[in-house]
């Protein structure tokens, strides 16, 4: 499965803020990465897979373009009503 190229990309979000991204290096010469919420500290782990192991994740399997920032914006994100909210069920 080959990465698209898209003019879009995703934004990790919770409680209404972006979430900060942590990335740190392991002694093997691997890395990985947390996304971390400020406000509640909620954290994603995200390890790094070969591009090519993508078709390994399952039928509907798609690469993301994930933005991560060590020092997020602090504002809160104005979303409009026509946008899913944390709460609705997954597409």
């Amino acid at each position: 499965m080959a990465a698209e190229d898209s003019s879009t990309a995703w934004v990790p979000v919770c409680c209404g803020r972006v979430m900060r991204c942590n990335m740190f290096r392991l002694p093997n010469g691997g890395a990985y990465a947390a996304l971390v919420c400020t406000q509640c500290d909620k954290n994603i782990t995200l390890e790094q897979e070969p591009l090519a192991a993508a078709n390994s994740f399952g039928e509907g399997s798609t690469v993301l373009s994930l933005i991560g920032s060590p020092r997020p914006p602090t504002t809160e994100r104005k979303r409009s009503l026509a946008e899913a909210g944390p709460d609705d069920p997954t597409l």
